[in-house]
């Protein structure tokens, strides 16, 4: 199929859960459950449209990669047992690893306390012509902070608690809309799972001894604040859902669909850049940028990835 055509279709699946304008945005509208009418017997079909997606985005780093002008910046957030780590695994699967880095973020060291709370995930962007992605991130400032204020003491902040929320939603917008005017294209999602097939995932992975290193009690813990992170997640969505950085709050109740989703809003918003990716946008008079720390074309090639020729790039937009 045509990247074009992936493209658009990628769109209209995507789209439905894309939040532009947090204001009006509330989370109890949205049904974990949801799958846009594919039913449990159409599981072959979305992974038929999960593989179109991986297939597109491939090609679509290809050009990022090329151009070495953009970079994009994926942001996972959910509760645990959501499927964030198996969805990254699944979207990110034909991606070339030498362009892509994810990252991780727990418990913030002391280090990482005695800085900003931006400090520790600035360090981590991407560099121009390269995906990363935020297993959690500095949302988990406004999200778990807020469920258990307390520790913010371990932050040893000077304004009170009721102040410090306002201004990191503040401050994040500002970040963020920063990052845009700086190249970076930034997708965040929201893998929305229920209680109850949170609950399923969590005994499972007790029941199957595959699954146990998965297993820790805090998560079980955690449970037991499940309005209030619903709360905080509601919140978070509606102050810092913006044009130049969407939320996609995803129905993840269904990992099938969940993974179709979101390689598809990714695929729809580096085809929304391709003017940009194939160097037809601003500043394409330019050229790409070569220097020491992109890694030697033969060594990728040998890799298993073969960046793609400029006339190649053509092709894939006509």
């Amino acid at each position: 199929m045509r990247l074009e055509s992936i493209i658009k279709k990628s769109r209209k699946l995507s789209r439905p859960f894309r939040i532009t304008k947090g204001e009006a945005f509330r989370l109890k509208g949205v049904d974990p459950k949801d799958t846009l009418g594919f039913g449990p017997d159409e599981k072959t079909r979305a992974r038929q449209v999960l593989a179109m997606g991986i297939e597109a985005l491939a090609k679509l780093q290809d050009m990022l990669y090329a151009q070495d002008r953009w970079a994009v910046l994926v942001i996972f957030q959910a509760m645990d047992a959501a499927g964030k780590d198996g969805t990254i695994k699944h979207v990110m699967s034909g991606v070339n690893p030498q362009g892509c880095e994810v990252f991780s973020f727990k418990e913030p060291s002391d280090e990482e306390l005695d800085h900003d709370f931006l400090w520790r995930c600035v360090k981590r962007l991407p560099e121009r012509g390269r995906i990363g992605i935020f297993n959690r991130s500095y949302y988990e400032e406004v999200l778990v902070v807020r469920v258990h204020p307390e520790l913010l003491e371990h932050e040893r902040l000077p304004l009170e608690a009721a102040e410090i929320f306002e201004h990191r939603y503040s401050d994040i917008r500002k970040f963020e809309r920063y990052l845009s005017r700086n190249g970076v294209v930034v997708l965040k999602f929201f893998l929305h799972v229920s209680k109850k097939e949170q609950k399923k995932r969590l005994l499972e992975r007790l029941e199957d001894p595959r699954k146990y290193w998965k297993f820790s009690g805090d998560d079980v813990k955690e449970r037991g604040y499940w309005k209030d992170y619903m709360d905080a997640f509601d919140t978070m969505v509606r102050r810092t859902a913006t044009k130049d950085a969407p939320w996609y709050v995803v129905p993840a109740d269904n990992k099938w669909f969940t993974r179709a989703v979101v390689a598809a809003a990714i695929v729809d918003a580096l085809g929304l850049a391709r003017p940009r990716l194939s160097g037809d946008g601003p500043g394409a008079a330019q050229g790409t940028r070569s220097g020491p720390a992109r890694p030697p074309r033969r060594e990728v090639a040998d890799a298993g990835y073969a960046p793609c020729p400029a006339p190649c790039l053509s092709r894939w937009l006509a």
